[in-house]
């Protein structure tokens, strides 16, 4: 008999020394594992968050436009300052980013269809990705309006450092008339307002 509970005290401790393995290895795949960076790109949703959003922003309701040339995906470069006449989207976005996909996906029929003919113009930048990873979203999706890259972040650094998506609503003059952060129906509703108004 006393050999049998021998046996049986070993057969438990055994038990909870790999118990206690695999214990140490799903803590270190925790904290070991790799976080995808852009995800921390975001928006909040917290008020502290959104105190963080404010604080990224470079350009206001007010301020000039800062120029810049970006490079369509059709090849066309297209520069802001020759687009005055017009009331400019410039929107941006990234293909990892959830807020951006359903905006996108509202992009279409929402605000191109929507201000066809008149002096408008979207320009949806995608930051800080590769050609190839922008393509091969817009062609799964579906998407055929045009798309400009920023892959080094250079148009993006001068209206802001953090957090997407972010839309700017620029006037005739080049004045910014509508700054948001994030996407939801509500925003939808003021991007039309916004673009509404400077259109009159």
């Amino acid at each position: 008999m006393a050999q049998k509970t021998k046996h049986k005290k070993r057969g438990s401790t055994s038990m909870l020394v790999i118990m206690l393995i695999i214990f140490i290895a799903l803590v270190g795949v925790v904290i070991f594992w790799p976080v995808d960076s852009s995800a921390a790109d975001a928006v909040p949703q917290s008020t502290s968050g959104q105190d963080d959003v404010a604080a990224t922003t470079l350009i206001h309701e007010g301020d000039v436009a800062p120029d810049f040339t970006v490079t369509m995906l059709d090849g066309r470069e297209v520069t802001l300052s020759e687009l005055r006449g017009n009331v400019v989207m410039v929107n941006f976005w990234a293909t990892w980013c959830p807020p951006c996909r359903q905006e996108m996906a509202h992009m279409q029929e929402g605000i191109i269809d929507r201000f066809e003919g008149s002096e408008f113009v979207v320009l949806p930048i995608s930051r800080g990705e590769e050609r190839e990873t922008v393509v091969n979203f817009l062609d799964k999706m579906g998407y055929e309006f045009a798309v400009g890259l920023d892959p080094e972040q250079a148009i993006y650094k001068l209206y802001a450092t953090n957090y997407i998506p972010r839309t700017f609503i620029i006037n005739k003059e080049g004045v910014v008339c509508y700054v948001v952060v994030g996407y939801d129906s509500e925003v939808a509703n003021e991007m039309v307002a916004a673009i509404e108004a400077a259109l009159k």
